[in-house]
């Protein structure tokens, strides 16, 4: 795969208040954690994995995901820097 998957700027969350600050820097790594960190199933986590399959299949671009992937990030209260 190529770098179409990364994001322009990385973001950084942190799931839980025990773990360490994780940089986010594509879109594998951003449903990674929707998948494994976000188990509220809410519209906005919904959004999430769909853009990141959208642009994993080539219909959308990185900022998309980047966009929703924040603001489900955001909701989940995990967010440290966008």
């Amino acid at each position: 795969m190529t770098g179409s998957s990364r994001f322009e700027k990385p973001v950084v969350v942190q799931v839980s208040r025990h773990s360490s600050e994780r940089v986010v820097f594509d879109v594998n790594d951003a449903s990674n954690i929707l998948l494994r960190h976000l188990h509220r199933q809410t519209a906005k986590r919904k959004a999430a994995m769909d853009a990141c399959l959208q642009v994993l299949r080539g219909e959308a671009h990185p900022p998309v995901a980047r966009r929703a992937f924040v603001a489900a990030a955001l909701e989940a209260k995990i967010l440290r820097s966008d």
